[in-house]
């Protein structure tokens, strides 16, 4: 479907990206179409897989505010699909890493990992991520800020 995309279709998707909350009427005025045909439109394209969900973005919870990230590289032993469905199974089974990509180049992939302190992420490196199915290398980087984000003062 993604292919045979018009126009129109790819107006209402950037539109929801911006705002998926935004009303249909909104939308149907800013593309040019009744409300009905808009509402038609976003319903064929989450039926057809093109949009696939909404979701929620959120600040940083309190407890996030003072949370650890953890950048971490991983290189498995091998790249088959065997391997690669194990080893994102294990990482499913981990609520601590928020993000998980696999890569090209160099690593086969990159997470994000969330904990209270450095010493909780250091059990989760030694007890979790090293015991990983097919896991040969870690690489780890402590984030000291997320610099998309406005600066807090680090008085309080």
């Amino acid at each position: 479907m993604a292919a045979s995309l018009d126009s129109t279709d790819r107006s209402i998707i950037r539109l929801l990206r911006l705002n998926a909350r935004r009303p249909n009427s909104e939308i149907a005025t800013e593309v040019g179409l009744s409300p009905s045909a808009c509402h038609r439109r976003i319903k064929m394209l989450e039926d057809e897989g093109v949009i696939r969900g909404y979701t929620v973005i959120t600040g940083p919870l309190e407890s996030e505010a003072r949370a650890v990230d953890v950048l971490v590289q991983v290189t498995l032993e091998r790249q088959t699909e065997d391997y690669l469905a194990r080893f994102e199974h294990a990482v499913r089974q981990c609520p601590e890493i928020r993000e998980c990509f696999l890569m090209t180049g160099g690593v086969d992939y990159w997470l994000r990992v969330q904990t209270e302190t450095v010493a909780a992420y250091e059990a989760i490196h030694s007890e979790i991520l090293s015991r990983m199915p097919g896991v040969t290398r870690i690489n780890s980087s402590i984030a000291m800020r997320d610099a998309l984000r406005p600066r807090r003062s680090a008085r309080r």
